[in-house]
């Protein structure tokens, strides 16, 4: 029997739920609060993960093309693809990953997630950055106050990233750390890895 136009609308919305973008903002806040239903706020789709992808591949794109501009073209250029690549991994693991647990229709919508929620750092910089100086004024040593605010720091962005790919992944506790300790170690091998040489490279 035909589905009548109201009913027909009605399917249609309702299995293209997963496929649509809600509020960006929403979801990196809900998720920051550890609260999954955040995760329904990223598109399941190739667009999706695209609109994550351009601010995070621009800035690097800027930076060299600053480096290029004092004259220092060659230095640029391997910066800048040192960090695409390190921008890029993270999605290329996350569907690896998510293929060989048997969650590859999920992957998605979780690695543009992982890639807005990049952004939190920035209040988190601002509010780390406000705690520091009030550790200080209450009589701590300004090394050790800045290196318990960047421990405090790297422990809540590794948690959001595990909680993210818990959530949008539905994978147990133990896998989604697997994969937060695999791709933040290729995210730093391919970001950092090319300046560590160089500075290799130069010691007498």
């Amino acid at each position: 029997m035909p589905l009548l136009p109201a009913n027909r609308a009605r399917q249609n919305r309702s299995s293209n739920r997963g496929n649509n973008r809600g509020s960006i903002l929403r979801g990196i806040l809900l998720l920051a609060r550890g609260r999954a239903a955040g995760i329904a706020e990223f598109g399941n789709t190739g667009d999706a993960l695209a609109a994550s992808l351009a601010p995070l591949i621009a800035f690097p794109l800027v930076g060299a093309a600053m480096i290029a501009m004092s004259g220092q073209p060659g230095l640029a250029a391997l910066r800048f693809l040192s960090r695409l690549c390190g921008v890029l991994v993270l999605p290329v693991i996350t569907q690896t990953y998510a293929k060989v647990t048997g969650r590859e229709a999920f992957w998605l919508s979780t690695a543009s997630a992982l890639n807005w929620s990049f952004w939190i750092l920035i209040p988190l910089l601002l509010a780390a950055a406000f705690i520091g100086a009030l550790l200080v004024m209450a009589g701590m040593n300004e090394t050790r106050a800045e290196e318990i605010v960047i421990l405090l720091l790297a422990a809540y962005m590794l948690w959001l990233h595990w909680f993210i790919v818990r959530t949008g992944l539905r994978l147990s506790g133990w896998l989604a750390a697997g994969l937060v300790i695999l791709s933040n170690c290729a995210i730093g091998l391919l970001t950092f890895g090319p300046d560590l040489l160089d500075l290799i490279m130069k010691k007498p």
